[in-house]
């Protein structure tokens, strides 16, 4: 089996619009996480969200272009595009055959399907969009990263809820592993801050409703948690063989060594209680890593907000880890970021990567009370200086999607 390298990366968020940024407010404890400005949600129960701040799109794709994509791929192709040339990957070198593209995207474009629905509804059949579908299909962030970088070996994009870019990685980790691609701009977008979603989970009474303070909404493993705070971004990693970034010269920021999948099979929402399905992930994950329990330094985890991820998530850690459940850092940086659905486990890759170069472990902010039930170390308010050998990242998701990915400190 070929060793896979990550050797870029590249992220728009609540808290940063370059990578760069993104990691210094990490270390920050800074939250992106506000009262909702992209439309009137007077009727919603929830009023907040991690929304990007000050981002021109056309300073980044050229305006005709980008009137014809759905903004989750924008936000795609703006973070796929950091990743690359922080990888300092040089296409017009490669054979394109041999690199793919693989995004994860739970919902894709239902901004242009909320825009073009109206335009049906109030004009007519012959006013909605012949970029319409093009625009909508989930399909297309790999799509324009692909054209833009003549990628033309593997591409697509999955699908498993909040877990798909852990997916995405860890299908790009194994396309490479098995020799099929040298290089996979691989990772994930979601641009959901959109009423028709922002309605059906508001319904669910997932969110919180803790409108009058934003900026402590999203406290994860908190015992006065109340739900998940929604955000959009992108992140996207560039995984490469490790021969292959040798031969280049390329900056190895870690290795990938390790991924597991599975799922619930028990409910379309609701985790499995106990978090079995989570913990067979982990155990999957760490054992194709060639690591054990004990060698994890640090987990970022799924970390919600919500009552029962959380429980059942530290079950699942405890489960796994025995009595080195007490002893592995566990944080959740979505107490900064918010919850960016199909986008948060590449995001969350990239703060595991870091954690490892920068020998850094984030804080979970806003943690104010215990919960018995979460009585983990995940690292409350600040972050700390330590040594990162192996780093692991979890993600769940609606349809009992689990996902588990490892980094590890690379060594020749």
């Amino acid at each position: 089996m070929k060793r896979v390298v990550v050797t870029g990366v590249g992220a728009v968020t609540p808290i940063g619009n370059n990578v760069k940024t993104f990691w210094q407010n990490i270390k920050a404890g800074v939250n992106g996480v506000d009262l909702v400005t992209s439309f009137d949600t007077s009727d919603f129960k929830t009023k907040i969200a991690g929304e990007i701040k000050d981002l021109d799109i056309t300073e980044y794709i050229d305006k005709k272009d980008a009137r014809k994509m759905d903004r989750f791929t924008q936000l795609a192709l703006i973070a796929a595009t950091e990743a690359v040339e922080n990888s300092g990957l040089d296409m017009e070198k490669e054979d394109p055959w041999r690199v793919g593209v693989i995004t994860g995207s739970g919902i894709g474009g239902i901004l242009t399907f909320e825009e073009q629905h109206k335009n049906y509804l109030e004009k007519g059949p012959g006013r909605v969009s012949p970029f319409f579908i093009p625009m909508m299909i989930g399909n297309m962030a790999p799509c324009q990263i692909a054209m833009k970088y003549n990628a033309r070996g593997v591409n697509e994009n999955v699908v498993t809820a909040c877990a798909s870019s852990t997916n995405a990685l860890g299908t790009a980790f194994r396309h490479i592993q098995y020799g099929d691609n040298d290089v996979i701009i691989a990772g994930g977008c979601e641009a959901t801050v959109a009423p028709t979603a922002f309605a059906g989970f508001c319904n669910m009474k997932a969110m919180s409703t803790r409108n009058d303070d934003p900026k402590h909404a999203s406290r994860p493993f908190d015992l006065d948690r109340d739900g998940f705070v929604l955000s959009e971004g992108a992140a996207f990693l560039i995984l490469e063989e490790l021969e292959h970034a040798k031969a280049r010269g390329a900056h190895i920021i870690c290795e990938m060594t390790g991924y597991g999948a599975t799922d619930d099979a028990y409910h379309i929402t609701a985790p499995m209680p106990g978090g079995e399905g989570g913990a067979k992930a982990m155990e999957l994950a760490i054992k194709d890593s060639g690591a054990t329990p004990e060698d994890i330094t640090y987990i970022n985890a799924h970390g919600t907000s919500t009552k029962l991820n959380d429980m059942f998530e530290t079950q699942a850690i405890k489960s796994v880890f025995g009595d080195a459940a007490y002893k592995v850092a566990v944080s959740s940086t979505k107490s900064m970021t918010g919850h960016m659905l199909g986008a948060a486990g590449a995001v969350e890759a990239i703060v595991c990567a870091y954690a490892i170069e920068d020998s850094y472990i984030p804080a979970t902010i806003n943690y104010e009370t215990p919960d018995p039930d979460c009585d983990l170390d995940i690292v409350p308010n600040v972050g700390r200086d330590q040594e990162v050998e192996y780093a692991m990242s979890n993600s769940l998701g609606f349809g009992g999607h689990n996902a588990s990915i490892v980094f590890k400190k690379y060594r020749d």
